[in-house]
């Protein structure tokens, strides 16, 4: 801990010391915690509900998979230091403070002393208080770090906390807590405001855009800045909220918004930072027509598969062509469609293809991903609800992704995560063509052509009772699958246009057949969008030089050389291409990539590829490593 630091810290814990003595305290002082009834249970539980569910959702994956085997346990207080739950190993201190570990018991500092949960809401910052700090020396026994959690408004919305009998990492606790904290803020951010607004993610390289460190801005479609987190007022250096783009960045609204979400964006603020930022549009799809509707794509989106024609989703793969084309037959007449597949092999490119091929291009296409809707809320966020239906709804109510695609084609993609209780009510959706919003005894028509898809086999989710079997025969209209990248017939070429619609410029109009025999014989996972990304970085690396092996991304490498069961690059088959002839084994690559391996040892890299030092450092003179 730097100087400076270990000052601000004693400092905290001193002012905590004099604010307990100014109340009357002493260190012998042992209060009594209070034991609510069951009414004022249900009204935290009401109250909190979204708090509870978000924290949940972010505190129990990082407990089960990170703090599973240690001995501490994580709180969640309200902004007023009362306890709204409890998640870990409940044996961590003595029988006598077991009372404030449960739900409705308070920890101010007025009442409690100095401590991790009081304390962080009395400076508003992160805080670690050790043993012998406690204020109180009934609380002597534990340590405990918390982070408070703010809102859209940075007013506090609760605090996170752990507490531990064990001399646990001080850095790693205090960071990790903070990391909880900050992730169920932007949870928190995104789910009041994502659905109906541009979000902006910012952060210092393109690589870290899933960090909860990152930026988040969530700006209307005038470009004016509804609501962010505090990463974001970081780097940009002031307040966002309320402000616009053009006040924040030197590119144009236009230009920001416009850009396509599968590519990342460089933007440049008024102080010259320059920042890696991705774009994300309102979930909430309005009319096409309407006067708040998406912007138009700027010049740089123009190769965004929003603009590919269904002639154009195929190069001569025969499976991909009789989907598409069997697709929008059925689809015309009003039946559903189905559409199967691994995950990235382009379901959602086929469905808006089809929306611009159909009748209905004109009309809204809604796209709803099951599996991203707390399970809670999907019945509120498909059906609608009225106003005041419930705890938290807005005032004026909502329409729900169904309605909103009236006249217009539904989506909805990853359809097996639905819970039940929303498939009962999608099925007499369908089936009557009536939606009855959520606190409603009033249905409404709506006239929807609707498309699903999934990325794993219904049947298994029916045989163990996930999924209604009368559903799946109701949306199972047409049921195609779109083949993995590894079995398309047109894999080269398909290869060969995305490259050539991302190359820059000065690059050459055709990759080398050393690149394209390590893209073709790949076993590709993730699809068509795991090629978009390895074309882009490879793209992005070489910088305006001809691409070759060595730029393309080291996780791409490594699972190829696990597909070749350890064989060396000399051993890549050449791929066939019409009026190329294949070139010599690339000594520069093949250097590169066991320098790589070798994590940049000169002497084991040598050994292993038969040559001397001196050659070594020569030709990674050649590749600008040295």
């Amino acid at each position: 801990m730097r100087k400076k630091e270990y000052s601000d810290y004693r400092s905290v814990i001193a002012d905590s010391w004099d604010r307990c003595i100014a109340w009357g305290l002493d260190h012998d002082h042992e209060p009594t915690p209070l034991v609510p009834e069951s009414a004022r249970l249900e009204e935290i539980n009401r109250k909190y509900s979204e708090l509870l569910s978000v924290t949940e959702a972010e505190v129990l994956p990082y407990y089960r998979n990170v703090l599973s085997n240690s001995r501490c346990l994580i709180l969640l207080a309200d902004q007023h230091a009362t306890v709204l739950n409890s998640w870990g190993d409940e044996r961590i201190t003595e029988t006598r403070l077991k009372p404030w570990f449960q739900t409705g018991a308070n920890w101010q500092e007025q009442n409690c002393g100095t401590n991790a949960i009081g304390t962080s809401i009395a400076v508003g910052a992160p805080v670690q208080i050790q043993r012998n700090e406690h204020f109180l020396k009934t609380n002597r026994s534990i340590i405990g770090s918390a982070a408070p959690i703010f809102d859209a408004h940075r007013q506090i919305a609760g605090v996170l906390s752990v507490f531990s009998d064990a001399y646990l990492p001080q850095a790693h606790t205090l960071g990790m807590v903070r990391l909880l904290s900050q992730s169920v803020e932007n949870r928190l951010i995104n789910r009041q405001f994502g659905p109906d607004h541009f979000q902006i993610t910012l952060n210092t390289t393109a690589d870290n855009f899933d960090s909860p460190w990152s930026g988040i801005l969530l700006c209307d479609d005038s470009g004016r800045v509804i609501a962010s987190n505090q990463r974001a007022d970081q780097l940009l250096g002031i307040n966002t909220v309320g402000t616009r783009l053009e006040e924040l960045f030197t590119g144009r609204r236009n230009h920001i918004l416009g850009h396509p979400e599968t590519e990342n964006l460089q933007l440049t603020t008024r102080s010259k930072v320059r920042l890696s930022a991705r774009i994300k549009r309102p979930t909430r799809v309005v009319d096409n027509n309407a006067e708040n509707g998406p912007l138009p794509l700027s010049d740089e989106g123009r190769h965004s598969d929003e603009f590919l024609g269904i002639d154009k989703l195929e190069y001569g793969d025969s499976a991909v062509k009789r989907c598409a084309a069997q697709s929008l037959k059925v689809l015309q007449r009003g039946l559903p469609v189905l559409i199967t597949g691994e995950t990235g092999v382009g379901k959602e490119v086929l469905v808006k293809a089809l929306h611009r091929a159909s009748p209905r291009k004109d009309q809204p296409l809604v796209a709803v991903n099951c599996a991203a809707i707390p399970p809670e809320l999907v019945e509120s966020e498909l059906f609608g609800y009225e106003a005041g239906a419930f705890t938290g709804a807005r005032a004026q109510g909502s329409l729900g992704f169904i309605r909103k695609a009236h006249k217009g084609i539904l989506f909805l993609d990853e359809i097996g995560e639905m819970p039940l209780s929303a498939q009962s009510r999608l099925l007499r959706v369908l089936q009557e063509r009536l939606v009855t919003p959520v606190g409603s005894t009033d249905s409404v028509p709506v006239d929807i052509l609707l498309v699903t898809a999934t990325n794993r086999p219904l049947g298994s989710r029916i045989e163990n009772g996930h999924f209604r079997a009368d559903l799946y025969y109701r949306i199972n209209g047409l049921c195609v699958e779109l083949p993995a990248l590894r079995d398309r017939a047109d894999r080269l070429l398909l290869i060969q246009t995305l490259y050539s619609r991302y190359r820059d410029p000065g690059q050459s109009e055709q990759l080398s057949p050393k690149v394209l025999s390590a893209l073709e014989n790949h076993p590709w996972p993730g699809n068509i969008r795991q090629l978009v990304n390895v074309l882009r970085v490879a793209i992005a690396i070489a910088d305006g030089e001809d691409v070759q092996v060595w730029h393309l991304p080291e996780d791409f490498l490594a699972e190829f050389e696990t597909s070749l069961g350890g064989e060396s690059d000399q051993n890549i088959p050449q791929p066939s291409v019409p009026g190329i002839e294949a070139e010599p084994e690339d000594t520069l690559a093949r250097t590169l990539r066991v320098y790589q391996k070798c994590t940049g040892n000169v002497s084991q890299a040598a050994r292993e590829l038969a040559i001397s030092r001196n050659t070594l450092y020569k030709r990674l003179r050649e590749l600008g490593v040295r």
